[in-house]
């Protein structure tokens, strides 16, 4: 099929109708100022506060470094395009995105899981907590979860950068994402398909029952529990983590693993979008509205800044 070499691409961003472009850059410009806001006050507390240096807080810092990341990488070409007026993008930086941002949702994953491992060892195994998930073990688990994301993200890396041609330059999204960039290449992307297939499979199987198989278990000793007030604190401590595992699990399977009759470039870029933006920026208000302990911490900030 007819198509040309390509050292750069343009992004066409969110919107490319110029009467929302401003509304447009203001929403993302708010919305990553929220993620950034809320992400590093929970990274600064967990790191201030010594009654926040838990396993689970320790996960969670993670966890707010990988959004921060996640939502930066995506996020900043349309803040910058619409600053400059340049939405030119060279191939390679291109191609370096599509490789971090996949990471980076892999790592995600990852460490969600890691965190569903920790609820179970608390709920369900609570006296031998404190032994069971020790410094090292978390330093072991959080470091397995960055190298599994960055290891699944090279064969994708190697595949995209084989591709020889491309049928435009044009990139309907508003960052390199995997998919948009397979449509448009007019080589053979038979075997890129099945790559991401089975890496989509991989992903969203392996990590969705290690995750959520803890969750019987923990279901399971919660019900075990007489007194309603020890029931409700055992599902309080779970809770968070649950909603949040939840919020990213439908919307990557709506992105990604959705029929083939609604997948369009439009309704794609819609949920990466939320995927990208909504669910780094829902992030810290869950974990800080629904979380006793960090509202402590950060009230005991707040006392002690202004006293």
């Amino acid at each position: 099929m007819n198509g040309t070499v390509v050292t750069f691409f343009i992004i066409k961003g969110i919107s490319d109708i110029p009467i929302l472009q401003t509304l447009t850059f203001l929403l993302v410009l708010l919305i990553y100022v929220i993620i950034l806001g809320g992400n590093l006050t929970i990274f600064i507390v967990v790191c201030l506060d010594p009654h926040l240096h838990t396993p689970m807080y320790f996960f969670l810092c993670n966890l707010s470094i990988l959004d921060i990341s996640s939502s930066t990488v995506t996020l900043h070409k349309t803040l910058s395009s619409f600053l400059s007026g340049d939405k030119a993008v060279s191939s390679h930086v291109c191609i370096s995105q599509m490789f971090i941002f996949i990471a980076l949702v892999g790592n995600e994953l990852m460490m969600l899981t890691a965190m569903s491992y920790d609820r179970y060892v608390a709920v369900c195994n609570p006296l031998h907590y404190s032994s069971v998930m020790g410094p090292g073990l978390c330093a072991a688990l959080a470091c397995t979860c960055w190298a599994l994301g960055f290891v699944e993200s090279v064969p994708h890396l190697i595949l995209i950068s084989r591709f020889t041609c491309y049928h435009s330059k044009e990139i309907n999204h508003f960052f390199c994402d995997i998919v948009p960039l397979v449509k448009l290449s007019c080589d053979d992307t038979s075997l890129s398909d099945f790559l991401m297939f089975i890496c989509g499979l991989f992903l969203a199987t392996l990590p969705f029952l290690l995750t959520f198989i803890p969750y019987i278990f923990i279901i399971r000793t919660i019900m075990r529990i007489r007194s309603s007030t020890g029931k409700h604190k055992a599902f309080y401590t779970c809770s968070s983590h649950l909603t949040v595992v939840v919020l990213l699990y439908v919307t990557l399977v709506y992105q990604y693993l959705r029929p083939a009759s609604m997948d369009t470039l439009d309704s794609n870029k819609l949920f990466s979008l939320f995927n990208t933006a909504a669910v780094p920026m829902l992030n810290p208000l869950i974990y800080s509205l629904k979380n006793k302990d960090v509202k402590s911490a950060l009230k005991r900030r707040w006392f002690r800044m202004i006293t």
